[in-house]
C-alpha cells in the first residue's frame, strides 16, 4: 500500500509522524494534499488568477493551468464569480482531456476561490428515483417504534442506496466512546452489531469536521496524495475543512487497512446541531460514491435525524409526565396535620416505584426507615453526613458511587449507584434511592487498550478487530436527566410543604399570642378606664368646689381668680376625655423567559420584527442565574443578526431551543447577508465568550448561504442549579463571532 501524505517539506503529516503523537492533536484539516480521483484549483478571489492545484490538472483538464484566469479554465462568464446572489457553481458541468465530464463545487476562503473538480459518473439516479425513495425511508421510519428500529432501518436502506458491503450506525454516547446501533452486511465482513470503540478513534477535530462536512467519502484507500502544488504558492497549510476531497489522514487510512476496508463513506446524522452519529460504510473494494448517491444520502440522513429526535422527543415526554403524574400522586395524598417525616414513612411504597431502585430510604436525624436492598444503618449515616457536606443543589445522582464514594467499593452488591434528595430541614432528612451493581460484558470491536500510548510515548494502532469482551462491575443503572428533574421537582415540593407547615405552626403560635395581647389589652382598657373615671371624678369635684367657692367669695378679685381657676380644671378634663375617647394608644423556565425576552427585543428593534421572528422553545427549568447569562447571548446574537444580516431592517429570524441527551442547544439562525471572514473583536463578542465560558458550553457558526446559523451547546449540569462557576477570563481566547 502507497500512502504519500505531504512533501517532504511537511513530514508532520507522514504516518511515521503521526502514529507518535495523540490523534486529537493531528491537523487533520490541513494536510496540504488531496484523494487523486478529482482535482483541486486555488484561485486568487481579487484577481480570479489560478496560483495553485492539485491532482493530474495537466492530464485531465488543462496543460497551460497555472496562472490562467479561472474563468477560462472552467469556460463560463467572469461574472459568475461576482454574482453574490447565486455564488454556486454547481451546476456547472466541465470537459476534460480524457472524455470526463467534472462537476464544480465552489469554496471561498479569506483571499482564495477553492474549486473542486469531481468526474461525474455517466448513470445518475433519477430525480424521481430520489425523491420515491426518500418518501418510502420517511414513512418507513414513521412506522419504526423507537430509535433502535431506526437505526436498523437506516442501516438497510443505505446500504441498498450505496450498494457498500457493511453499513454500520455508529452513535456517540456520553463519554465520547461509540456503540454500533444498526447494521446492514453481506458476507464480505463480520458482525460488528453493538460493538463498542474507544473515544479515541474518532478523535475531537474529527468529529468537528462530521459536523461541518455531513458525507465524507475514500473511494480507495491506498491512493497515493496529491500534493497541493507548486511549493511556492505559499499554500502550505491551507484550510481544507470544506473540500471534499480532502486526503485522509494516514492514521485513519491505516485504521482502515488494519479492518479490511478498502472504500469507505461516512455520513453525519445531527440532531439540534449535535453531532448524534454516523452511518459508516465499508467496501472490501474500490468503490465510488457518484455525487447524485451522496446527495440522495445526504438528504436521507436529515430524515433520519429529524426521526431519531421524534423517537427520543417521544421517550423523553412520556417519562417526563409518568414521573410528574407520580410525584403529584404522593405529594397530593399528604396530610397536612402531619410532620413531612411522617407523610414521607407513610408513603414509603409510593416514593420507591417513583424511581426504578432496589432500595429506598428515608433518613432523620439518628432515625432510618428503609425498604429494599440497601447497605447497613451504620453505613447509611455515613453516606447520609457524606451528602450533607455538599451536593449538587441538594441533589446527587452517581451510577458508580464508588468513584464519588471510597467506602460504597466494599458493598456494591448492596448500593452501586444512588439517588439521593438532602432536605434543610430543622432536622436535616435525606431520600435515598439505590440501586446495586449490575455486572456487564461489553464487547468492544478489538481490545481498545492496544490503541494506546507505550512507555516511549508511541501511539500503537489496533491490527486486530476480533470481538474482545470486557466485564464492567461497580456500576448500576445510569439516572436519566428526566429522574434528575423529576427530583428537583418533588424536593422543591417537599421543601415548600415544610415551609408551609412551619408557617402553619408558626402562625399557631401567632394566633395563640395575639390571642394573649387582646387579654391584656382588653384588661389593659378596663383598668386605664377604671382610673380616667375616677380621675374624671376628681376633676368635676376639684371644678364643683372652686365654683362654690367663687360665689361664696366677697371679694371680686378672688371671685375672678377661682373661675378662672374652674375654667383651667374644666379644659384638663375636657382634654383628658378627648384623649381617653381616642383609640389609638400606641427556579426558571427558560422558554418562557426567552419567549418574553424576544418580545420585548422585537418591541425595542422595531415592530416589524413580530412578524419575522420564528421561535421553538423547549420548556426546561434551569437556575435563573444561567437563565439571565444565556438571554445575554440570545440578545447578543439578535442585536448582531439586526445590524449585520438586515443592516437594522426586519428579516427572518429563527431562534430554538432544544434539549438532547445531556446538553441544552440554542439556535439562531437568519437568511441576511454573512461575511464570516470577519472576525469581531468587540466588547459584544468578548462577552459572548466569557458567558458561554461560565457555562462550559461551546458557540459555532455555520454559514448557511444566505444567512448564518450560530448554534451555543450547553452541558446540563452547567445549567442546572448550581453553585457559581469559576471565572470566564479565560473564554477570552475563543473563536471570534463571524460579525464585527
Amino acid at each position: 500500500m502507497t500512502v504519500q501524505r505531504t512533501a517532504a517539506s511537511e513530514p508532520g503529516y507522514s504516518l511515521e509522524h503521526a502514529v507518535t503523537t495523540s490523534c486529537d492533536r493531528e491537523p487533520i484539516h490541513r494536510p496540504d494534499a488531496i484523494q487523486p480521483y478529482g482535482l483541486l484549483l486555488i484561485a486568487d478571489s481579487t484577481t480570479l488568477t489560478i496560483i495553485g492545484g492539485a491532482g493530474d490538472i495537466e492530464g485531465r483538464l488543462a496543460p497551460d493551468w497555472l496562472g490562467r484566469p479561472l474563468p477560462a479554465i472552467l469556460e463560463v462568464p467572469t461574472s459568475r464569480f461576482h454574482d453574490e446572489k447565486h455564488p454556486s457553481l454547481s451546476d456547472l458541468r466541465v470537459p476534460g482531456l480524457k472524455g470526463e465530464t467534472f462537476s464544480v463545487l465552489r469554496h471561498d476562503q479569506d483571499t482564495h476561490i477553492l474549486i473542486e473538480l469531481e468526474p461525474v459518473e455517466p448513470h445518475n439516479l433519477l430525480t424521481w428515483d430520489i425523491f420515491g425513495e426518500i418518501d418510502r425511508t420517511a414513512d418507513r421510519f414513521e412506522r419504526c417504534p423507537d430509535t433502535a428500529s431506526v437505526c436498523r432501518q437506516g442501516a438497510t436502506i443505505f446500504q441498498r442506496l450505496t450498494g457498500f458491503d457493511r453499513v454500520l450506525v455508529y452513535r456517540f454516547m456520553e463519554d465520547g466512546t461509540g456503540r454500533v446501533v444498526g447494521e446492514s452486511r453481506n458476507d464480505a465482513f463480520p458482525s460488528l452489531m453493538n460493538h463498542h470503540f474507544p473515544a479515541s478513534d474518532i478523535p475531537a477535530q474529527a468529529r468537528a469536521l462530521y459536523l461541518r462536512n455531513r458525507i465524507r467519502v475514500i473511494p480507495d484507500i491506498t491512493y497515493e496524495a496529491a500534493p497541493i502544488r507548486p511549493p511556492e504558492a505559499g499554500l502550505a497549510g491551507l484550510n481544507l475543512s470544506d473540500v471534499q476531497l480532502r486526503s485522509v489522514s494516514p492514521i485513519h487510512l491505516q485504521y482502515m487497512a488494519n479492518m479490511g476496508v478498502r472504500a469507505s463513506a461516512s455520513v453525519s446524522l445531527v440532531v439540534d446541531g449535535a453531532l448524534w452519529g454516523l452511518v459508516a460504510c465499508h467496501n472490501a473494494t474500490p468503490r465510488r460514491l457518484s455525487e447524485d448517491v451522496r446527495a440522495a444520502c445526504r438528504t436521507l440522513a436529515g430524515v433520519m435525524s429529524r426521526q431519531l429526535r421524534n423517537k427520543e422527543e417521544l421517550v423523553t415526554y412520556q417519562e417526563r409526565l409518568r414521573l410528574r403524574n407520580a410525584t403529584e400522586f404522593v405529594t397530593s395524598h399528604f396530610d397536612v396535620r402531619h410532620p413531612i417525616e411522617s407523610n414521607l414513612r407513610s408513603f414509603m411504597g409510593e416514593l420507591q416505584s417513583l424511581f426504578s431502585c432496589n432500595g429506598f430510604a428515608v433518613i432523620s436525624g439518628e432515625t432510618i426507615t428503609a425498604t429494599g436492598v440497601l447497605p447497613d444503618s451504620e453505613n447509611l449515616h455515613k453516606l447520609h453526613d457524606w451528602l450533607r457536606m455538599g451536593t449538587n443543589g441538594g441533589i446527587f445522582t452517581s451510577a458508580m458511587l464508588a468513584k464519588d464514594y471510597p467506602p460504597a467499593a466494599d458493598w456494591p452488591e448492596r448500593s452501586a449507584g444512588i439517588l439521593a434528595i438532602t432536605l434543610p430541614f430543622r432536622t436535616p432528612m435525606c431520600l435515598i434511592w439505590s440501586r446495586v451493581e449490575i455486572i456487564q460484558t461489553i464487547e468492544w470491536a478489538g481490545n481498545p487498550h492496544k490503541g494506546d500510548e507505550d512507555d516511549d510515548g508511541v501511539l500503537r494502532l489496533r491490527t486486530s478487530f476480533k470481538t474482545w469482551e470486557q466485564t464492567i462491575r461497580g456500576h448500576s443503572l445510569r439516572w436519566t436527566n428526566e429522574q434528575k428533574q423529576a427530583a428537583r421537582r418533588l424536593r422543591r415540593v417537599l421543601i415548600a410543604d415544610y415551609q408551609t407547615q412551619q408557617l402553619r405552626e408558626l402562625n399557631a403560635t401567632l394566633a395563640a399570642t395575639l390571642e394573649e395581647r387582646e387579654n391584656l389589652l382588653r384588661q389593659k382598657d378596663f383598668l386605664i378606664r377604671e382610673v380616667n373615671h375616677r380621675v374624671q371624678n376628681s376633676l368635676q369635684m376639684v371644678a364643683s368646689f372652686l365654683k362654690l367657692q367663687a360665689r361664696s367669695a366677697a371679694n371680686e378679685e378672688t371671685t375672678t381668680a377661682l373661675t378662672e381657676a374652674q375654667h383651667r380644671i374644666a379644659a384638663i378634663g375636657l382634654v383628658h376625655r378627648r384623649l381617653y375617647r381616642d383609640e389609638h394608644f400606641g427556579v426558571v423556565d427558560l422558554g418562557r423567559y426567552l419567549e418574553e425576552l424576544m418580545e420585548e427585543l422585537c418591541s425595542s428593534l422595531g415592530e416589524d420584527w413580530h412578524e419575522q421572528l420564528h421561535l421553538a422553545l423547549f420548556p426546561i427549568m434551569i437556575s435563573a442565574d444561567r437563565a439571565i447569562n444565556i438571554g445575554l447571548v440570545l440578545t447578543e446574537l439578535v442585536i448582531n443578526a439586526s445590524k449585520y444580516a438586515y443592516d437594522g431592517k426586519a428579516g427572518p429570524l429563527h431562534v430554538g431551543l432544544g434539549q438532547t441527551s445531556d446538553r441544552l442547544i440554542l439556535t439562531v439562525s437568519d437568511q441576511g447577508e454573512c461575511t464570516p471572514q470577519l472576525k469581531g473583536t468587540g466588547f459584544g463578542t468578548r462577552m459572548m465568550n466569557a458567558v458561554v465560558s461560565s457555562l462550559a458550553g461551546t458557540l459555532t457558526y455555520t454559514t448557511l448561504n444566505p444567512g448564518l446559523e450560530a448554534v451555543m451547546t450547553l452541558p446540563l449540569d452547567s445549567v442546572l442549579p448550581t453553585e457559581a462557576d469559576a471565572s470566564t477570563e479565560a473564554a477570552l481566547s475563543q473563536i471570534p463571532y463571524p460579525y464585527p
